[in-house]
């Protein structure tokens, strides 16, 4: 008889051990416990520590209250200026409500996941592809309240959203490259006109003021030679400049006046002659051949035509111009 009490007595403690053991439930820190009893919520959520339940009656659900980093898959979509690009996000989440996490939604992981593709896609239609790539931070808090407005009844609460990279089409990426050099190119050629300016500047003050000293030219082309001779090259280029020997000019011009003074002073001031034309030779006139000359007339009168009856006056000939010689210039 004392053998079969100690043997229930056995069985009734292992039993209630076993009971404690199923009910005996522990709670870490960063989790809370949402109890349900026959399927049915109960109020209050446990917190951390040892805690216990009906086993088989109540079931216990623990909720991690940490924040989430989750991964958003990269989507491709279209801008608002048609460009094709493929986006990926993280989004930064924790459990505000462990309640409404078990109750409102099956999977509230699956679901921020979901909504946060979907979110994306709708920021990449909206936004041109200047917006992604230099403007994120506005992008980033557009796409947090997306997220966050649906969130809101399932328990979690939206820390951060980051849009992570931005892939664009190699043809994009060139036509990105060329315009950045082209940009490029045109600063490098304002900076360079606006240096060009400023050194012309700086060289025609140092001009003006070596106007003043010609000394100081020389001592400019001393300096070139020694910056040229500290390469120790085998040849050596000597520029030679050329308001050098217009100073030269200058400096021999008062030596040639006062040269030339007292022989002027000597010598009297002769005009210049004027230039005599040449004298044109004239041809000397050619001979002419001489013609017989006709017999002096006589002395006896004739008898005028006149006073001669039926002999009709013959006409004088007129004297020939060939008897008279030419003069050939």
């Amino acid at each position: 008889m004392v053998q079969e009490l100690v043997i229930a007595a056995v069985a009734g403690a292992s039993a209630g051990a076993l009971y404690l053991m199923a009910a005996a439930k522990i709670v870490k820190q960063y989790e809370r416990g949402v109890v349900l009893r026959l399927g049915r919520l109960r109020e209050g959520v446990r917190g951390p520590g040892f805690t216990m339940v009906l086993p088989g009656v109540e079931r216990l659900r623990k909720v991690n209250m940490q924040i989430v980093t989750m991964p958003v898959p990269a989507q491709d979509g279209i801008t608002r200026d048609n460009v094709t690009v493929r986006v990926d996000a993280v989004i930064y989440f924790k459990v505000v409500d462990a309640a409404s996490a078990v109750i409102q939604v099956e999977d509230y992981r699956f679901a921020v996941s979901q909504m946060a593709q979907t979110s994306l896609r709708s920021i990449i239609g909206k936004s041109d592809l200047d917006d992604l790539l230099s403007n994120r931070e506005k992008l980033n808090q557009g796409l947090e309240l997306m997220i966050d407005s649906p969130a809101v009844g399932w328990g979690v609460q939206i820390d951060r959203v980051e849009i992570k990279d931005v892939s664009l089409p190699e043809t994009m990426k060139r036509s990105m490259a060329r315009q950045a050099e082209a940009d490029r190119e045109r600063r490098a050629r304002v900076i360079n006109a606006d240096a060009e300016l400023q050194a012309s500047k700086k060289l025609a003050e140092a001009a003006k003021e070596m106007s003043s000293q010609p000394a100081a030219l020389q001592l400019r082309l001393l300096q070139t030679v020694v910056a040229v001779a500290a390469e120790k090259n085998s040849t050596l280029v000597l520029p030679f400049p050329v308001e050098l020997l217009r100073f030269l000019e200058r400096a021999q011009q008062p030596a040639q006046q006062l040269a030339t003074q007292p022989q002027q002073a000597v010598q009297p001031s002769q005009q210049p002659a004027q230039p005599q034309r040449p004298v044109q030779a004239q041809p000397r006139p050619r001979p002419q051949p001489r013609r017989p000359q006709p017999p002096p007339p006589s002395t006896t009168p004739a008898p005028s035509p006149a006073s001669t009856p039926g002999v009709t006056p013959a006409a004088t000939p007129a004297p020939s111009s060939r008897s008279k010689p030419l003069a050939r210039h």
